[in-house]
């Protein structure tokens, strides 16, 4: 529903946690769990909790099961700082991991391995009814399409209608991205806007 960029100061991220844990289902943050000072993403979601920070035992083992002897030092246990109550996330791939407090999912930055991690705890979530979607393409342009487009998506509520316009190979057009979780609506206000592009003098294109 949301995405937020943020800065790396404890009072923001505990502040934009607390909001997002209280308005959505779940929240996911990234970033901000590593072993330098600038890691602070832990200890701010913990404060936003009124949690306490620990050295968690399970964490240690990972990284101790990761990291050669003697390859374990003081700035690499900072990654074992874990708010008290939290409930491990895996990391398959550096060993470091990340934690969930509630409806709240601290993961790393580094894209494919908050994927790998992802991946893992997807059980943990909740999914509503699977998105359908379909795509219409079209030569004509958004300001064109704009009048009778807003129309369709009056009369059809219960989809969401995208619309995006595009240059490729020398040409201009839009494409009209249609998310709905019942597939006979869906279907119905597609064709409903191939029909208006017709009617516009437009081409659908696929």
């Amino acid at each position: 529903m949301e995405a937020r960029v943020i800065a790396d100061e404890t009072e923001l991220i505990g502040m934009h946690v607390n909001e997002c844990r209280a308005k959505f289902d779940y929240v996911f943050t990234t970033g901000g769990i590593g072993p330098t000072h600038d890691d602070i993403t832990s200890a701010a979601v913990a404060r936003a909790f009124g949690a306490a920070l620990e050295c968690n035992a399970a964490a240690v083992a990972a990284l101790e099961r990761h990291y050669e002897p003697g390859r374990l030092n003081e700035a690499r246990l900072r990654m074992a700082m874990i708010p008290v109550g939290a409930r491990l996330i895996d990391n398959p791939v550096s060993a470091a991991p990340g934690f969930q407090l509630e409806n709240v999912f601290v993961l790393p930055g580094v894209p494919s391995i908050m994927q790998a991690m992802f991946d893992g705890m997807a059980d943990r979530l909740t999914g509503g009814s699977p998105i359908l979607t379909e795509s219409v393409t079209t030569d004509l342009m958004e300001g064109v399409l704009a009048a009778d487009l807003g129309a369709i998506q009056g009369r059809f509520p219960d989809v969401s209608i995208g619309s995006y316009p595009f240059f490729r190979q020398g040409r201009l057009g839009v494409n009209l991205v249609l998310r709905s979780t019942v597939a006979e609506r869906l279907k119905s206000a597609a064709d409903e806007v191939r029909a208006m592009i017709r009617s516009l003098k437009g081409s659908v294109l696929n």
